[in-house]
């Protein structure tokens, strides 16, 4: 166990860091390029698609920052350098959030230390969770429906975005780093399912519908929680859900 714990945390720590290098230089590509003039094109309705499944598809770890973070100098901050540098620099935090786990963490359980917050903080409970809730549901499958309504709107007006018109370098910068962030969730994914025939079927549903994919798995997710559980608990696999925020290695440390 602790040697295949070993090797998962090398291979997702080689991972996210090429990930993020390998967007640092698609990011150069596109300034060099045009820069990024092919991003302004209101025109160009299946460019707007690409910028709005690249918005939809940050959003989750947006939501993940906030949640592990407290400061909101932090999160805004984040937010910022997120929209403008993508996988760069979510790939890079989560990168970082492998490096700083301790031994103990790194053999018992990466990912889920990853995920956990580590401040004891209070969670909403009782009224407040069921509300927090309700709006995560609605505000998922709004986003949801808005994405899939331009899709279709794009499709009517513009027709196939199979053709070589659509390749401009900011498509291309999309398209590659909606693709890294694909990976990143697929990861996620293959987390949380018990069963690989589940999690391959969601993967190719994320692969094959992008951030919608990602925000009907979302809400599948939301719907099996109980009106009394804090959102955050959809980070976790079912091993993991019921296990105490008080866990003393989730403690903040500062040996790493």
């Amino acid at each position: 166990m602790a040697v295949a714990s070993a090797s998962m945390l090398v291979a997702l720590k080689t991972f996210f860091i090429i990930s993020a290098w390998v967007m640092a230089a698609v990011l150069v590509y596109s300034f060099a390029a045009d820069g990024q003039a092919s991003c302004f094109q209101p025109s160009e309705w299946w460019m707007q698609v690409a910028e709005y499944d690249y918005i939809v598809i940050i959003l989750p770890i947006m939501a993940l920052f906030f949640y592990k973070e407290s400061s909101w100098i932090k999160r805004i901050g984040f937010i910022i350098i997120s929209f403008f540098c993508g996988s760069f620099v979510n790939c890079g935090y989560i990168a970082i959030l492998f490096y700083q786990l301790s031994p103990e963490e790194s053999m018992k359980d990466p990912l889920y230390f990853v995920l956990a917050r580590r401040q004891n903080r209070d969670v909403n409970t009782g009224r407040t969770a069921r509300y927090s809730l309700v709006i995560a549901k609605v505000m998922v499958t709004a986003i949801g429906c808005y994405l899939l309504g331009v899709i279709i709107f794009a499709y009517i007006t513009d027709g196939s975005p199979f053709h070589m018109e659509v390749l401009t370098p900011c498509m291309i910068t999309a398209i590659i780093d909606i693709s890294i962030h694909t990976v990143v969730y697929s990861v996620w994914i293959a987390y949380k399912e018990t069963s690989w025939i589940s999690a391959v079927f969601w993967i190719i549903v994320l692969v094959c519908f992008s951030s919608i994919g990602l925000f009907v798995y979302i809400l599948r997710e939301l719907f099996t929680l109980s009106p009394e559980q804090p959102l955050s608990v959809i980070l976790f696999n079912k091993t993991n859900r019921d296990r105490p925020s008080s866990d003393p290695l989730l403690n903040e440390h500062t040996d790493v």
